[in-house]
């Protein structure tokens, strides 16, 4: 998993590949993103950087976690409990969310399975909704009310900035909101059913299972 925050994270994480290439690892599952297609600059050439180094390999690429919700550490999850609002550049543009508990499913299985996956896994949830249906759905379960507020690109990038993020990492932020808002994430796929034999949590699920954390003292 590369460093969180890192808008080129290739440098630091190819020098662990390397040293676990020294070491006799032959498997390595990466986590990459959906919102990152593979060869572009920053974080979209390290999957390449996997597969020219080892035998055994997979690139599991989630749409954004349904946990973004729910950390403090994250500015959803904070402006939420903070603010009663979701403040995007998305528009009314549609993402699967996925529980990241699903994520670490798949990645066990391509980790442990006999025969390497040595594919790109892209893993949804089971529907895509826009930031208004989550607010609403969070209203709901919570018994809070919780809006979607939308703003531009620029502005969301500012925001990012003004909440810590550094400005290299906020911009590829803002710029995937913008992507969101032009379709880029609504789709899903039956990934996590097929590799797991399960089907992948729901976001009512997710956040029925999480409404005490929304709620008012």
């Amino acid at each position: 998993m590369p460093p969180p925050v890192s808008a080129d994270p290739v440098g630091q994480v190819g020098a662990f590949l390397d040293l676990a290439q020294d070491a006799g690892v032959r498997r390595v599952v990466l986590l990459s993103s959906s919102a990152i297609r593979t060869g572009n600059p920053g974080p979209g050439r390290l999957p390449t950087a996997v597969t020219d180094r080892f035998p055994e390999w997979a690139v599991l690429s989630p749409s954004w976690f349904m946990q973004n919700f729910v950390a403090e550490h994250h500015h959803h999850g904070a402006s939420i409990r903070r603010d009663g609002e979701i403040v995007t550049a998305t528009g009314d543009g549609r993402v699967a969310f996925i529980d990241a508990a699903d994520i670490a499913a798949v990645a066990v299985r391509a980790s442990t399975d006999p025969v390497p996956h040595n594919t790109e896994h892209l893993l949804t949830g089971p529907q895509a909704h826009s930031y208004t249906e989550v607010a609403a759905t969070v209203s709901e379960v919570a018994g809070r009310p919780v809006r979607h507020r939308t703003v531009d690109v620029d502005t969301m990038r500012r925001r990012l900035v003004g909440s810590g993020i550094p400005d290299g990492f906020a911009e590829l932020l803002a710029g995937m909101d913008g992507a969101i808002a032009a379709g880029a994430e609504d789709r899903t796929t039956s990934t996590v059913a097929d590799v797991t034999g399960r089907a992948p949590t729901s976001l009512r699920d997710f956040c029925t299972a999480h409404a005490d954390h929304w709620r008012p003292a």
